[in-house]
Parts: structure tokens; sequence; C-alpha cells
């Protein structure tokens, strides 16, 4: 198989070799959700991980899933993840406590395409755990914050209690120069702020289609929907950015399991124009 633009070249010894990281730092999102900084061991070193990449993470005798990066790019090689407990190895990292040890391979993928949207505005929509590998992207955009002009952040989740960071979307909303909304599907006893889908807010939003870059990401079906909503408000479908999930195993564009059509979102991906992949989502066998 030719390699994929932009995939990771790596020897054949070494491609599938986990380096050794340390649980620097543990912080309890939800009942189910972890977020976890990670530093890597004597000699062990990745690349800067930039927005919207992900890493293989591994629990030795217990397996290795893909986890998106969660946190603003670092020189100093530590890695902030966040995980959601749904199975053996992402419960294993979320009950991981500090001192433990973890494998990382990566990072891999291609992420937001931000320098697209220079000089125009964001709009950032996540749903659930979504929010997590949107959240570099906006803390990237808040360090160059003079090369854009508005910035809309919606977040969705199910009940008040499953949103993520809510102390730093908190503290987004309180910035003059941001605009966030947060909403849930059920409201539980103190929620006084919106209840319904994110699409919801996203009708209150006032939009400069010709200026705006849509970046989206949770739940497919939310995807689909906030996509339609947009192409309604006349954003055309490359101004749309989607991050795109699959049964990832490699990583690096070797075993097929990522395959989206012609893509391999581990290496083609995860980070997509709508243009490219909206008639492949069409397809209920991919």
């Amino acid at each position: 198989m030719t390699a994929a633009r932009g995939a990771v070249r790596a020897g054949p010894r070494d491609a599938m070799a986990p380096l050794e990281y340390t649980v620097v730092h543990r912080r309890t999102e939800t009942r189910d959700t972890a977020t976890l900084t990670l530093a890597p061991a004597a000699g062990a070193r990745t690349d800067p991980a930039r927005p919207g990449q992900f890493t293989m993470l591994s629990v030795a005798g217990v397996g290795e899933i893909p986890v998106s990066i969660s946190g603003a790019e670092r020189l100093d090689g530590r890695i902030v993840q966040t995980v959601r407990d749904v199975g053996a190895v992402s419960g294993a990292l979320c009950r991981m406590p500090v001192g433990g040890a973890v494998g990382v391979r990566g990072p891999y993928g291609r992420g937001w395409d931000l320098r697209s949207a220079l000089g125009g505005d964001l709009l950032v929509m996540a749903g659930g755990i979504g929010l997590a590998p949107l959240r570099p992207l906006v803390l990237t955009a808040l360090s160059l914050r003079v090369r854009f002009g508005r910035i809309v952040v919606l977040v969705g989740a199910r009940t008040a209690a499953d949103l993520l960071y809510p102390l730093q979307v908190a503290a987004w909303a309180r910035r003059r120069d941001l605009e966030v909304e947060s909403t849930v599907d059920r409201a539980t006893p103190g929620w006084a702020r919106p209840v319904g889908l994110v699409t919801e807010p996203l009708a209150r939003t006032r939009l400069d289609p010709e200026r705006t870059t849509a970046f989206l990401c949770g739940p497919e079906a939310m995807m689909k929907a906030s996509a339609a909503a947009l192409l309604e408000r006349g954003l055309a479908p490359a101004r749309i950015q989607v991050s795109l999930e699959r049964n990832m195993q490699c990583g690096i564009g070797w075993c097929g399991h990522c395959q989206l059509g012609p893509y391999l979102l581990c290496c083609q991906g995860p980070v997509h124009r709508w243009d490219a992949v909206a008639d492949l989502l069409d397809i209920e066998e991919l």
C-alpha cells in the first residue's frame, strides 16, 4: 500500500512501539470522564501535538485505544488527553493514578486547519466529549486573538453533569472577545440555561457566511445536523470542518480499520472538510 499523504513515516521496528509516559496530573471531569496530563519518561519525546490530532494510548496488559489531544500545544513534551470510560482500556486510563505508566504512540493524523480561517470568524460546535478535541483549537485561537474576528463557541451535552471543562467554559463566557453558549438535552435541578440540541443556539447565532469557518465535533448525527443547518445559513461546505471517528487500531494507515471510503482517517484525518466527506457519511455501510 502506498503511504497516504500526511501519514506518519515510521520504520517497521519502531512504528508500533509505544514510548513510556507518566501521569503527572489527573482531574475528574464527570462521573465517567477524566483528563490526564502525561509527561515523557527520560529519553521519550514525541513531536508537539497539533489541535485535532490524536495519540494511541496503551495500558500494559489491557490494550490500546486512540484518544484525541485535548490540551494546548506544549514544547516540554507533556500532553493533555481527556478520556471517557466506555471500555476496558478507557476505563483503566480513567482510573490511572498520578505516577501511573501509560504507553504513547503519536501524535498522529491531520488536525484542524485554523490557518485557513485567519482574518475571519470562527464558529466552534461541540457535542459531549467532542469538546475535548476542540478545546486545543479554542486555546490556540485565543492565543492568536487579534488574527480572528468573532469567535463563537456552542457546547451541548446530555445534562449539566455531562458538560466538560465547566470552569474553563465559564471563564470563556466571561470574556468580552468570545461568545459562548451551553445547552443540555435534559434539564436537571439548578440548570437555568437553554435546553435543547446544540443546533438550537446555532439558530439564534448571527453569522456572516462569507467570513465564517465552522469546526464541528461530536456524535456523527449531531455533526450532520449541524452541517445541514450551516449550509442552510449560507456557509460553503469547504468552510465546515469535522472530526470523524472510525475503528483506529494502528494509527499509521497499516491495518485499514479506520477506512472511510477512499480515506484512512488515522493519517488522512480525523479532520476533514465537509465537502470531502458529506456523501460518504450518508452511506450506512461506511
